[in-house]
């Protein structure tokens, strides 16, 4: 009777026949094939690739995805256009400056100067590519690319891009936009050193790439990025010393990170626990630390570290018990002074461990 009760309460019997139907999807885009892989090429309708990008982004609920259109005067004729962003992702004024005012006011300079020149002077006729005069002249941005794929435009307008869709082209351009707010580099929390420098590592993975690369001024140093989650799609850097790092240790390494088939990935704990040999083990596998010195410490010994946007801290792999016993601070003493210290650190583990079990043994308990 009992056993009858729990097994009802705590127990799930799966329903074969339920009273509900779902409703069938009108939309005309295969969401299997997009997450598959098989994504959808970019249509040369405007109105095709606006009505795709208003579906996949849920644009009637989403308040923060913007569609601007416009008309792009363009050799006496009216292009339909439109640009694709995430609103707080990306910065107003480099839109305004870098894409809307080249491509309205700079436009009509150009075709102004060349009515006036042809006028006087015969040229022989150049056949005009639309694409290429829009990616060469009209936006004066450091950081573009053409992408014919939506699965890769939305990855992009993901990241802080804004994608440009001109009518009659089967391409989009994507401008590197960025603006989202980030923390200002400020002084590491958890391990705050007297004489050691005091910047510590930000969420922005970018930022933290940059610091490595400033405190280590060589070419040798690999900085190599993932992308981890299958709906998070985390940026996570794979850094190692060319020539230093053992060739075995970076494989494996690459190996792990890109081999994780998980869902969703949003700090660098989570990350160290996929990477261990055994999560059994109670010890420590790797080394975390919020301090771009000791990672680059760490490096130029021939460590392999990672770097998991959206976290402050790295990882290091692999880690010896000597990792554990040292301070950042023995970087900036004398070797006598912080050897002595590591030593005095290793004798008070050891009294940690084994006094309790001396005490304990000695009052008579029972094992």
């Amino acid at each position: 009777m009992l056993k009858n009760i729990f097994n009802n309460l705590f127990t799930y019997k799966e329903k074969e026949n339920y009273n509900f139907i779902l409703p069938n999807n009108s939309n005309n885009i295969n969401e299997e094939e997009f997450e598959n892989g098989n994504t959808t090429k970019v249509f040369n309708n405007l109105s095709e690739n606006l009505e795709y990008v208003k579906s996949k982004y849920n644009m009637l609920i989403n308040s923060d995805i913007k569609a601007r259109e416009f008309i792009l005067p363009l050799k006496n004729k009216k292009i339909p256009a439109f640009i694709l962003y995430i609103d707080g992702m990306v910065s107003d004024d480099n839109i305004n400056d870098f894409i809307l005012e080249p491509l309205f006011l700079r436009n009509s300079i150009k075709m102004n100067e060349s009515s006036e020149n042809s006028s006087n002077t015969q040229k022989k006729y150049v056949r005009f590519n639309l694409e290429n005069f829009l990616y060469n002249s009209l936006i004066p941005q450091n950081s573009l690319s053409k992408e014919t794929e939506f699965k890769e435009i939305i990855t992009k307008v993901n990241a802080g891009f804004c994608a440009l869709f001109v009518d009659t082209l089967n391409v989009a351009i994507c401008v590197e936009s960025k603006g989202f707010e980030s923390r200002s580099i400020s002084e590491p929390i958890t391990e705050s050193v007297v004489k050691g420098a005091h910047e510590g590592f930000v969420e922005n993975i970018r930022t933290n790439t940059s610091m490595l690369r400033k405190i280590i001024n060589n070419e040798r140093l690999i900085i190599e990025e993932v992308s981890v989650g299958k709906i998070s799609k985390t940026k996570v850097a794979i850094c190692y010393m060319k020539d230093i790092t053992n060739d075995d240790l970076v494989a494996e390494a690459k190996f792990r990170v890109n081999n994780l088939d998980i869902d969703y990935l949003l700090s660098s704990g989570q990350l160290e626990q996929f990477i261990k040999d055994s999560l059994k083990t109670a010890f420590p596998q790797t080394v975390s630390t919020e301090r771009p010195d000791k990672t680059c410490h760490y490096l130029l010994q021939g460590r392999v570290v990672f770097l998991v946007n959206g976290s402050p801290f790295s990882i290091i792999i692999p880690a010896v018990l000597v990792d554990f016993l040292t301070s950042p601070e023995d970087y900036n003493l004398n070797y006598h002074y912080a050897n002595f210290l590591r030593i005095l650190r290793g004798v008070a583990l050891l009294c940690a461990l084994l006094i309790p079990r001396y005490v304990y043994c000695n009052n008579n308990f029972s094992l």
